[in-house]
Formats: C-alpha cells, structure tokens, sequence
C-alpha cells in the first residue's frame, strides 16, 4: 500500500483531482502557492526579481528511466544525489513490502552515468538502506532523503512518520561512514512550528541539506508554518553549526538570520512557494539555488546568501514531472562545477519523478538538465576556491597546486595530484595567485594509517590531512606508519584531500 498523504482542503483537492498523497508528500501536484499581488505565503511581499538573466545552454533529457526501485516498489520519488570519487550516488523514497513496515522506505543506488542505470552497488536491484523503526517517531515511513559528507560523515536528513493517520510529520537525522550503512538518532531534529491552522495536517518534513562556511542550512516543509500558503506549500530555512540543530540555532525571519531558542520558533518567512524543493549552495555565483517544480518543468530560484534579494532571474529546466526534482551536488550541498570550463559554465542537474506512459503508472526517476554559461565564476578568490573545490593546476613553482576546502595544498607529484583531483587544468587560474599555500605534500611525505580511520599526510603545516585513495601513498613515495586511534587523533584534523 503506498503510504498515506494528509488530506488537504477541498480547493487544492479540486485543482489535484485524481492523485494520490503519501505520507512524506503533503501537496505534490500543486506546484505554487503565491498569493494576489505577489505576495509569499503568510502575507510577505516578495523580493522584486533582479535585472540579471542567465543564459542557458546544452538542455539535455534522459531517453527513459534511469532509477526505480526492485520487483514490488510501486512509486520512486524524493531523490537526493551527490557526484563522489567519479561515482553519482541517489538515494530516494520508494517501498519494498519486505524491508520493513508497510510504509516508505529509502531506497539506495549508483552509476558512473546520470542517465543510469542506478543499482546496488556491485550490480542489481538498489537495496533499502533506511526503513520505518517501530515504536519511534519515524515507525512507518521514512522518506526524502537529503544526504550530505562533512569531513568524513555523511548526514541523512529525512521526513519520518509514525503510521499512517500520524497527523505530523518530523525530521530525523541518520549518520554514517560509507552512505550505506546508516546510525540513527531516534528522535526527530525538526518538528511542526503549529504557528496556524490548515486543512493541511502533514507537518514538517522534505528536508534539502547544504553545508557552507561552517554551518549546516536546513531548508523543509513545515504546513503548520504561520508563512506557508494557504495550502501549506512554503519552504523554511534553519542554519546551525551543530549537524543535530540542537545547540546554536538560527532561524531565517524577514530580516534575516537571527538566534532562537530551538526549532519549535515560529516560522514567519518561506523562500519559495513550493513543496518538495531542493537546495545546493551555487558559489560561481554567490548565490544559494532552489529547485521546485512548476507548470513547464524545475524552477531554480536564486537567493543571495541572507535570503534577503534575488540576485538573477529564475531558470526552468523543461520537461514532464510529477514529483519534486532532487540536484546533482557535491558531497557538500554545493553546485558541481563544469570540468571543461569549471569558471565560466554550471551544469544544473536534476533527477526527478515521471510517470511514464498510462496515467496510472508508477513514478520513475529519469534526468533532465541544462548549463548556464557565459558567467564570470573565477572574478575574485573567494568565489575561486569555491568553485575551484577540488581541482588542481600548475603552480608558480612547476608544481601542482590542490584547491581544498577554501585551502590550496602544493603537491610535488603531478601523478600524485591526479589522483586526488576532480580534473588537473592545464592553465592556472589568475585569481589563485594571491592565495597563500596552506601545507605542502612533498614527496615522501610521512603517512600515518590507523584502524577505522584510514591513511593520512602530516604536511609541514603540522596538521593530518586524511587522504582518498589509500594507494597515494606508494604513489608519493610515502612509507606507512601504522598508529593508534588515539595517535592518529592528537594531531591537528584538516580537510580530506582525494575526490
């Protein structure tokens, strides 16, 4: 049985007629909620949109189906994606009638390829990798992922509802090493503000997760929200350097980001009038981007980093839809760079749900995309390493500079840059060369390895920086030395260098 929507009013269910609800989506169909004269839910006045239009390029479409779930699954939607160590990782929400409780379960898959097929890793029908936990907040459904990796640890946010009729649903927080095997926390993070009433009674969930400069931003549904619309549809953002939102939280109002004393603090500002939206961090150009489905395909909204002004005019990615549109990030929440133009262009990516076929069909997950071109990515530093996270270049020096997290890392060895690198540019970046060199990974670096933890280089900045793939090591010229836990943690923790 597919899991259970909460009844919405009788208007939206006119405009709808003829769909489904599950429990971890309150409004699918029901693309935009603004009110008359403009106005965001709750009564906001939106921003004026800016003067300034991107140009877009190289739309592309996938020829069918990339990702579903095995024999059984009836539906697939919800999908988060992060592009790591040249694989594209999805995972999203279906159900398996044997995985768990009859409710929504999150599915798991990978490919070298957007255009699939996504499995299991190793080949085969993608496994559920997060079921309902009986008896916990989240005992039948677990649905809309959005997975990030900060330093080493993927964090699994995702809408968890206790059964069917639960009357309001919650965020939870999974953790894990590998993106597979997940820990978690058993108690929700975010629950519903209860600012207002609506017909609407689904709650607080959908959760898209970025990380930028320190802090963890939580963008989710909330229909209790006193600046959702009328139908509930609106999208709240929460930031805290704490990955639980338990500690030091900030909520976004209409002037901005200010302390409160825990998620329960009324929510007052929506940024877009949608359910199922998706967030990634765009730092070529400074801005954040949110991804909702309206009537001609995905919308991608700008926002400047407060959440104050739209910095450009919104662009549509065409194409059918029938559920909300999951970003091609990095690990990090962040937009990808292009690796061919990585300063001047920005791939914007999507995996959204389909129906194809019969109007009864199951949704599938199938790729659409376009690039937006002709910006000027690389203007000042900042921008740079943001956009530059990850690639290598020639240095002043006839080394290889590394760009990591905000960093740059000198490396000796062009083979060994290779390896840890997205892509070695084969001209340096003018805006780099102001950026004073954070370590140096000379050759025969010392290499310490411990159990659980994995390989890393003490550089002569006296930091470990741990490093993927493991085989750099011999590459370097680096003996290994193998260390206890506890060694390996006395030293100084910086940024993994690898892809």
């Amino acid at each position: 049985m597919r899991g259970f929507r909460h009844r919405l009013s009788a208007a939206l269910l006119a405009i709808v007629l003829g769909t489904t609800a599950v429990a971890c989506s309150p409004g699918s169909a029901q693309t935009q909620a603004e009110g008359p004269d403009g106005q965001l839910g709750g009564g906001r006045p939106a921003p004026p949109p800016s003067n300034v239009t991107l140009s877009t390029a190289a739309g592309r479409e996938s020829a069918g189906v990339v990702a579903a779930g095995g024999p059984g699954a009836p539906y697939n939607y919800g999908p988060t994606v992060i592009v790591e160590n040249g694989k594209i990782r999805v995972w999203w929400c279906s159900q398996y009638p044997t995985a768990g409780p009859p409710g929504d379960d999150i599915l798991y898959g990978e490919s070298a390829s957007l255009d699939g097929p996504f499995t299991a890793p190793g080949g085969g029908a993608p496994p559920a990798v997060l079921s309902g936990d009986p008896g916990q907040f989240d005992g039948v459904h677990t649905c809309d992922p959005s997975v990030i990796r900060v330093d080493g640890t993927y964090y699994l946010y995702y809408t968890g509802a206790a059964g069917d009729h639960a009357l309001g649903n919650a965020i939870g927080l999974a953790t894990s090493t590998d993106g597979f095997t997940w820990t978690r926390s058993n108690t929700p993070i975010v629950g519903p503000s209860h600012d207002v009433h609506r017909e609407n009674l689904y709650g607080t969930g959908q959760p898209a997760a970025v990380y930028l400069d320190g802090w963890f931003y939580l963008m989710f549904t909330d229909t209790t929200g006193k600046g959702a619309g009328w139908n509930g549809a609106g999208q709240f953002v929460l930031r805290a350097k704490d990955p639980m939102f338990a500690t030091g939280v900030e909520s976004l109002g209409d002037k901005g980001f200010a302390a409160v004393a825990s998620t329960a603090a009324p929510r007052t500002t929506s940024v877009v009038d949608a359910f199922s939206a998706d967030l990634e961090w765009v730092d070529a150009l400074g801005a954040f981007a949110i991804a909702h489905e309206t009537q001609d395909g995905t919308t991608i909204t700008f926002w400047n980093r407060d959440f104050t002004a739209h910095p450009y005019r919104a662009v549509v990615i065409p194409g059918p839809w029938q559920e909300g549109p999951g970003l091609v990030r990095r690990p990090d929440g962040h937009a990808l760079a292009a690796p061919g133009d990585p300063c001047g262009r920005i791939p914007f990516d999507v995996l959204r749900a389909t129906r194809i076929g019969e109007a009864n069909a199951p949704t599938d997950l199938r790729h659409y995309g376009l690039d937006v071109v002709g910006i000027q990515g690389c203007a000042d530093q900042q921008r740079t390493l943001g956009v530059l996270d990850g690639f290598a270049m020639p240095s002043p020096v006839r080394t290889i500079d590394l760009v990591v997290a905000g960093k740059v890392v000198r490396i000796d060895r062009r083979s060994v840059a290779e390896q840890l690198a997205t892509k070695v540019l084969d001209q340096r970046i003018d805006a780099l060369d102001g950026v004073p060199v954070s370590a140096h990974l000379s050759s025969g670096a010392r290499a310490l390895q411990a159990p659980g933890l994995g390989l890393g280089f003490v550089l002569d900045d006296g930091k470990l920086w741990p490093v993927r793939p493991q085989s750099v090591a011999s590459l370097n010229g680096s003996a290994v030395e193998f260390v206890s836990a506890a060694q390996w943690r006395s030293y100084p923790q910086a940024a993994a260098l690898g892809k």
